[in-house]
């Protein structure tokens, strides 16, 4: 008697089936701009779909490609990377921009995170730093680069936006001290994994934190956090 027929087993599916995480690359430098493509493009899980060399082709490429991440210059012809962030924000697409800077004190980025854009990045970061950053943002998060964050949201801090609460601890107080420890360490940069270590925590709890510190702040994001914790005074300017 012979058994049931088996047939072969299900093979995995292919890396080609995988969701690949999309990016424009917007940069007046078409030296740089090639140099980012072509590091972005050594990593699997990412696939560079347009490149831009000014602002208005940027937002014009996030409406026809709608790219989950857009690396964006501040310092652009037409309009400058602020105003495109603006405008992708605006338009409610779904692109997340992650800036690039040259400069610890570029006075361009406290505004592009003011517009919309979902962190920074100095641009001589390592390839391996930037991959991280790219996936991360597209992931939701926010991507504060420690060596200019200070800056910038000291900046934020001492011009908060038309319709914000006012500096005040009173926000503060909506969170636990454990929470507010949380916030100190996104502020300085840290990711969640980071965060857990240094505090001894399981990375969920992190994330679990961070979440709550969102809603209690009314925050959008990891980067509008960061400027409520200087705002407030819970970091120092």
């Amino acid at each position: 008697m012979t058994g049931p027929a088996i047939g072969p087993a299900a093979s995995p599916a292919p890396d080609s089936c995988r969701r690949r995480i999309k990016v424009v690359v917007a940069d007046d430098d078409t030296l740089l701009q090639a140099g980012l493509a072509l590091i972005l493009g050594t990593d699997d899980d990412l696939e560079v779909v347009g490149q831009a060399t000014d602002g208005l082709q940027a937002v014009r490429l996030c409406h026809e490609l709608a790219p989950d991440v857009v690396l964006m210059d501040v310092r652009m012809p037409g309009i400058d990377g602020v105003e495109a962030t603006r405008r992708i924000a605006a338009a409610g697409l779904p692109t997340r921009v992650l800036i690039l800077t040259t400069f610890h004190h570029d006075a361009y980025v406290w505004s592009a995170i003011r517009a919309g854009a979902s962190g920074f990045l100095l641009k001589r970061a390592s390839p391996e730093r930037l991959i991280e950053a790219v996936r991360t943002v597209a992931a939701g998060q926010a991507v504060l680069d420690p060596a200019v964050a200070r800056d910038v949201f000291t900046r934020l801090a001492a011009q908060p936006a038309p319709g914000t609460h006012p500096p005040s601890d009173a926000r503060l107080e909506r969170l636990t001290a454990r929470e507010r420890e949380v916030l100190r360490q996104v502020a300085h940069g840290l990711s969640n994994t980071e965060i857990a270590e240094l505090l001894s925590l399981a990375e969920s709890t992190v994330k679990t934190h961070v979440k709550r510190i969102l809603a209690k702040l009314d925050a959008r994001d990891r980067a509008q956090a960061v400027a409520i914790s200087y705002q407030t005074g819970l970091m120092p300017t």
